[in-house]
């Protein structure tokens, strides 16, 4: 397939691309400074678009709008519609969108998440993404399939690395918060895009999340790569956590490794985290 990627430059995208380059697929990159959300690109002679850029502050995704929530609104939400127009106008067969698992903000703690359960965001950030979930839902036709990924948290190597504040703070013999989260690594997120992309009967939303991590054992690891006397925080309390199901990624075979990934990069992972 010939693959426009958006945002290919950021974080999760780097990790589309690269999957997708590796499956054989012709990869079309578009990022700053190059293209910026709301430009409607020439997709014209592409087959498939999957959207993974976001503008926000840096760091930052809930609470991303800052001090300027009207700008956030037109660049993630207007741009994002601009963008799916642009590919239903060029022909293109399949569009998949990177949502957030933070469309479920706003349902009780200690939640299950379905694949289908309807968004109930809290934030200006779950509001934007359920909101062009909706959008690009609509414009769906049996010519013009559409989608969106619901990740958790994302981990990996790679700058900006998410863990160097807490593991800069663990080496430092700083305090370290007891907290425990979902997470899927940015390579299994990759695989989960590509497999919905070839989904026959691609529509609607795909949960993707993995691992259960407490912040007590990725220090614990830290620790014993590094020789640190420092102590992990106390586990955390996982009850009130929203676990996002699978089911139909795992359906199309999907097999998340994030538990051995997080082995094998935590070295690099830790690399990133010390100052240069």
């Amino acid at each position: 397939m010939k693959i426009v990627i958006t945002g290919a430059s950021g974080l999760v995208g780097r990790w589309i691309v690269k999957a997708a380059e590796a499956a054989g697929h012709q990869v079309t990159a578009l990022a700053r400074p190059d293209w910026h959300l709301g430009d409607r690109p020439d997709l014209r002679g592409h087959d498939a678009l999957i959207h993974a850029a976001f503008q926000h502050e840096p760091g930052r995704y809930r609470g991303g709008e800052g001090d300027d929530p009207s700008a956030f609104l037109r660049a993630n939400l207007d741009g994002s519609i601009t963008l799916f127009e642009a590919a239903r106008e060029a022909g293109l067969a399949r569009v998949l969108f990177l949502s957030t698992r933070a469309v479920h903000d706003g349902h009780p703690e200690g939640s299950p998440l379905p694949d289908d359960l309807a968004p109930h965001p809290t934030s200006l950030y779950g509001e934007v993404k359920s909101r062009a979930e909706a959008a690009l839902a609509a414009m769906a036709r049996p010519d013009f399939r559409t989608a969106s990924l619901r990740p958790t948290g994302v981990f990996g190597p790679g700058q900006p690395q998410k863990w160097a504040g807490l593991i800069g703070d663990f080496l430092n013999l700083r305090p370290t918060p007891s907290r425990v989260a979902t997470e899927v690594h940015g390579a299994d997120l990759a695989e989960a895009a590509l497999l919905v992309l070839g989904d026959p009967a691609m529509g609607g939303s795909y949960n993707v999340s993995d691992l259960v991590l407490d912040h007590h054992d990725l220090l614990a690891g830290v620790a014993a790569l590094t020789g640190s006397p420092a102590r992990p925080p106390m586990r955390a309390d996982p009850t009130p956590l929203r676990i996002a199901h699978c089911d139909r990624l795992h359906a199309l075979g999907w097999e998340p490794q994030g538990l051995l990934r997080l082995h094998e990069d935590l070295p690099q992972i830790i690399a990133e985290s010390r100052p240069a």
